[in-house]
C-alpha cells in the first residue's frame, strides 16, 4: 500500500490527494462504527481483505478493492470478534497522517505544481517547433484516471488561449469529453485525434475540427491506430514495460506520414524514485523483454541497441536463470520484500557519508530480546570472494552472506533467509548510536579486548560450515528435480573463501 501510494504521488498531486481522501473517508467512517457499537452493542461486519493482500500483485497499479467479489469468496469478521481497542488505536493513528498529508497536499495548487509546469514547457515547444512540418499532435498517457482530469482541468484552457487548438480525455467508455461543441464517444474521439489512419473523411465527414492534444490512460495503450500523432509523453511510468512499449506503439506504426517521432517520459524525483525504486525495476524488465523477444524493442536505453550489450545479456540467458532485479549489474536488494533496509541505508548514507572507508571486522554487543526472536549469539556478515558460487541463485545478496548462529553452534537462520535476519537486525539496532556498557565491558574482560577471539572463530567456522553442507542438501535436492542439477556447479569450500565484514554479537542478561 505504501509503494502504491507513493506510485499515485509519482503520478500527480491531485492523484494522490483524491486518493488520501478516499482512505480518510473510509477510515471514518470504520471508527464511526465502532464508536456506534461500543455505544449500543450494535455490531456490523466487515470483509476480510487480507486474502486481497496477498493475492495482489506487489506491481498493482490499483490498491485492492473491498468490494471485488473476485479475490476468493468474503470472509465477513463482526466487531464483537475483533480486537477494537488495537485496531482502533491504529486507525485513529493512520487518520491523523492522512489528514496532516491533506492539510499539505492541498497546499499545492496548480501554479505550484512543477511538472504540471514542466508538461506545458514541453508542449509549447513542440507546438512552436514540431519535429514533422506542421505536425501539432500531442498524445498524453497516464496510469490514473484521477491525473487524466487533472491535467484536462489544467491544460484544456491553457492550450485554448495560447494555441487555439482542441483538447480531449479519453479515460474509458464512460471518461469521454473534449473542448469540441459536440459530444463524442470513445472511437469518436479518437478518429478526430487521428483522422487520417482513421479515415475521419468517411467516418465523420460533417465534423470539420480536429483534437491535437488528446489526454488518455491505458484503455488506448493497445489496438488503436494514432499514427497521424508524432509525440507521446508518459506523465507516469507503468511498473509494466509491455504498457510503454504499447503507448509508443500508438505512433509507431506502419502507414505512419511521419519521417521522426518522439516518446517523452517522465521519471520520478530523485528521492521518491529511492523509495518506489520505479526506473530501476522497469528499466531491468524493459531489458528482459528487450533481450527475449526482437532485440528493438526497448524504447527507454538506447544502450540495447549496442551489439556487445547484447551480446552479453543472451550470453547470460544461456548460462544461467537470470534474476529479475540482477539483469545489469551485480546484486541489487531494491526489491520490495528489502526496500525498508534500503531505505535505511540510503538515509544513512545521506546523514553521515558513505560507508567505503569503513574498516572489515567490525563489530558490537547487543542484549537478547526473545520475544522478538533476538536470542544470545552472533549474527556474522561475510562476504564471498568467489563471484561464481551463487550461480544458483540461493542467496539474494551475494556476495555478501548473513547467517544467525546461538552460542552452542546452532545456526538460528540460515544464509537463505535474509530477510528474518535483517528484520532482527533492524530491530535491534535502528536508532540506537551509543555502546551498551553493561553488555561490551563484560564482552570486552571475556575476550581480554579482543584478543581472545577462539570461542568466536569456532561459531565462524561452524556458520560457514553449515552454509556447505546446506548447499550440498540443496544439490541432493536438484537431482530430483527438472531443469539440471547445481552439484557440479561451483561450491563453497571454507573458510578461505570468505572475508569477514562485520559482526553482531547478542548477549543476554547476566
Amino acid at each position: 500500500m505504501t509503494v502504491n501510494l507513493l506510485k499515485r504521488l509519482e503520478s500527480s498531486v491531485e492523484a494522490f490527494r483524491l486518493t488520501l481522501q478516499t482512505l480518510q473517508t473510509k477510515l471514518e467512517n470504520t471508527l464511526s462504527k465502532i464508536e456506534i457499537f461500543k455505544k449500543t452493542g450494535h455490531a456490523e461486519s466487515f470483509d476480510d481483505l487480507s486474502k486481497a493482500f496477498e493475492d495482489a500483485e506487489e506491481d498493482e497499479m490499483e490498491l485492492p478493492d473491498n468490494d471485488d467479489s473476485s479475490t476468493g469468496g468474503k470472509v465477513q469478521i463482526s466487531l464483537a470478534d475483533m480486537d477494537l481497542d488495537s485496531w482502533e488505536f491504529d486507525l485513529r493513528n493512520d487518520l491523523t497522517i492522512f489528514t496532516e498529508l491533506l492539510v499539505e497536499m492541498r497546499k499545492i495548487t496548480p501554479p505550484d505544481d512543477a511538472k504540471l509546469a514542466c508538461l506545458k514547457e514541453l508542449i509549447a515547444g513542440k507546438l512552436q517547433k514540431p519535429i514533422n512540418p506542421g505536425n501539432r499532435k500531442v498524445l498524453i498517457f497516464t496510469a490514473f484516471a484521477d491525473t487524466a482530469g487533472y491535467l484536462y482541468d489544467n491544460l484544456t484552457p491553457y492550450i485554448k488561449n495560447q494555441f487555439n487548438l482542441h483538447t480531449a480525455i479519453v479515460t474509458g467508455s464512460d471518461g469521454c469529453k473534449s473542448t469540441l461543441r459536440h459530444s463524442y464517444d470513445f472511437q469518436s474521439l479518437l478518429t478526430l485525434f487521428s483522422p487520417i489512419a482513421k479515415e475521419k473523411a468517411l467516418i465523420m465527414p460533417q465534423e470539420q475540427a480536429e483534437i491535437d492534444i488528446l489526454i488518455g490512460t491505458d484503455c488506448i495503450s493497445e489496438g488503436q491506430n494514432l499514427q497521424d500523432c508524432d509525440f507521446v509523453v508518459n506523465y507516469d511510468i507503468h511498473w509494466n514495460p509491455v504498457r510503454i512499449i504499447q503507448r509508443f506503439g500508438r505512433i509507431d506504426r506502419i502507414g505512419s506520414k511521419n519521417t521522426q517521432i518522439q516518446l517523452v517520459n517522465f521519471w520520478p524525483d530523485i528521492s521518491l524514485d529511492d523509495y518506489i525504486n520505479l526506473k530501476a525495476r522497469v528499466e531491468s524488465r524493459m531489458i528482459i523483454a528487450d533481450v527475449t523477444a526482437t532485440g528493438d524493442d526497448n524504447v527507454l536505453s538506447a544502450e540495447a541497441n549496442d551489439l556487445a550489450f547484447r551480446k552479453d545479456q543472451l550470453q547470460r540467458l544461456q548460462d544461467e536463470v537470470i534474476d529479475l532485479e540482477d539483469v545489469k549489474t551485480g546484486v541489487s536488494i531494491t526489491d520490495l520484500g528489502l526496500n525498508d533496509f534500503r531505505m535505511d541505508l540510503v538515509n544513512y548514507v545521506k546523514a553521515n557519508g558513505t560507508l567505503d572507508g569503513a574498516p572489515t571486522g567490525m563489530h558490537a554487543v547487543i542484549g537478547a530480546d526473545p520475544e522478538k526472536g533476538i536470542h544470545p549469539g552472533v549474527i556474522f556478515v561475510l562476504r564471498n570472494t568467489d563471484h561464481g558460487v551463487n550461480i544458483n541463485q540461493q542467496n539474494r545478496l551475494h556476495p555478501y552472506y548473513l547467517i544467525y548462529i546461538n552460542i552452542n553452534g546452532e545456526v538460528l537462520i540460515n544464509h537463505t533467509e535474509v530477510k528474518k535476519i535483517l528484520d532482527r537486525l533492524r530491530s535491534a539496532c535502528k536508532d540506537r548510536s551509543a555502546p551498551i556498557p553493561s553488555l561490551y565491558e563484560p564482552f570486552n574482560r571475556e575476550t581480554l579486548d579482543g584478543r581472545k577471539m577462539a570461542a568466536y572463530s569456532r561459531l565462524l567456522r561452524q556458520s560457514i560450515h553449515s552454509m556447505i553442507d546446506l548447499k550440498e542438501e540443496k544439490d541432493i535436492d536438484s537431482l530430483f528435480t527438472v531443469g539440471g542439477t547445481t552439484a557440479l556447479l561451483n561450491t563453497i569450500s571454507g573458510l578461505d573463501d570468505f572475508e569477514l565484514i562485520a559482526f553482531l554479537v547478542v548477549r543476554g542478561a547476566t
